[in-house]
């Protein structure tokens, strides 16, 4: 420091340097987002606002294309009818998929889990209740096998479910012996399995049936689970980040384990709409099931990597195959463009999902 003439010190040497200095206040410019950028953070935030949008454009054209046939009360049920299944299988993969996960044993679950109903109530004469409560029972002991070869023994989901994939479809045929119970012998034994088959009118038609309400019920409460209750955001948390939710104090293997038996028993539910659906119970239904359940999710928004994604979503991808499967034969295409419809819209929702994912990055 140097002394001044009235005897106050002055500024240091280093100190002078700053009478030059500029006096105004730093300011930064604003990151302006474009229009593209506010969209990606709009569907980032609403995932399933492209399915629903896909869902309407579908519906316009092929009203358009085909015409009344197509929009007509009846189509449109028998649609709703013939996803059923499906809808409520993709609801377990959906489960799945949001941890980061993948089930491909669903299909054999929901096929094993109906021969186990089929089989207990027809054949060895148990009282339906006590079959049909085994039947879920054997969904649920499947999913609780699939969550503990992944939770305790670190396998990955999809070699873990590929290998009891093939382990419950060969128990599914050994247990069955390969043969169909009839429609006759559910209606003079066992008509509760029959169920999800009885139809429901609406003025005077019968346009859908009790499998479609089964399906609206699993969904709406899946939906609640996964919004409102601490579970829920559990799940969400384990798909978004494994190892951080573990740091926050989240049991994830617990949760994988719950929810890996959770959709074994949805699997078994969905086997006792398929019984309704048939209306037998066959070991050779439901062949594409686990392929089929996973486009829905896809299509339905949910994204593949874990911790985004809707119960809505996925009701409305397996609503957009429905649709389009209908409207093409409608139309008088043959069925392998339903196919190629079909996989353009997997390859077209998971590109848009990994673009999606840039937000996050």
């Amino acid at each position: 420091m140097s002394a001044t003439g009235d005897g106050r010190q002055g500024p240091a040497e280093f100190e002078k340097v700053l009478t030059g200095a500029a006096a105004t206040v730093a300011s930064f410019d604003e990151d302006k987002k474009t229009l593209l950028r506010r969209l990606q953070q709009f569907l980032h935030s609403y995932p399933t606002s492209i399915p629903f949008i896909v869902l309407l454009l579908g519906f316009v054209g092929f009203s358009l294309v085909v015409g009344e046939r197509f929009y007509a009360p009846l189509n449109i049920g028998l649609v709703i009818q013939q996803v059923t299944v499906i809808a409520i299988l993709g609801i377990a993969q959906t489960l799945v998929i949001l941890t980061a996960g993948i089930d491909l044993s669903v299909g054999a679950i929901m096929i094993l889990s109906h021969v186990v109903m089929g089989k207990l109530a027809i054949d060895y004469g148990l009282p339906v209740p006590i079959a049909f409560s085994l039947g879920l029972l054997c969904g649920m002991v499947c999913g609780c096998i699939n969550g503990a070869l992944i939770t305790y023994l670190d396998l990955p989901p999809f070699i873990a479910t590929l290998g009891t994939w093939n382990i419950f479809n060969a128990l599914n045929l050994w247990y069955s012996a390969s043969a169909t119970i009839r429609n006759g012998d559910l209606q003079a034994q066992s008509p509760f399995l029959l169920l999800m088959g009885w139809p429901i009118s609406f003025g005077g038609r019968d346009l859908l049936t009790a499998g479609a309400i089964l399906m609206i019920s699993v969904a709406v409460l899946i939906w609640y689970v996964l919004n409102r209750t601490a579970f829920g955001r559990h799940v969400l948390a384990v798909g978004d980040d494994a190892e951080a939710a573990r740091l926050a104090g989240i049991q994830t293997k617990y949760t994988l384990l719950a929810v890996y038996t959770v959709a074994g028993l949805i699997c078994a539910i969905a086997g006792w709409a398929l019984i309704g659906r048939v209306g037998a119970v066959s070991p050779n239904s439901g062949l594409t099931a686990n392929l089929d359940s996973i486009t829905a999710v896809v299509i339905g928004g949910t994204s593949l990597f874990g911790g985004r994604g809707s119960i809505i979503g996925t009701l409305v991808g397996a609503l957009i195959v429905g649709l389009f499967s209908s409207g093409i034969k409608l139309a008088g295409l043959d069925v392998l463009w339903q196919v190629f419809a079909v996989g353009c819209l997997i390859i077209i929702a998971v590109a848009i999902d990994q673009w999606i994912r840039k937000v996050s990055a």
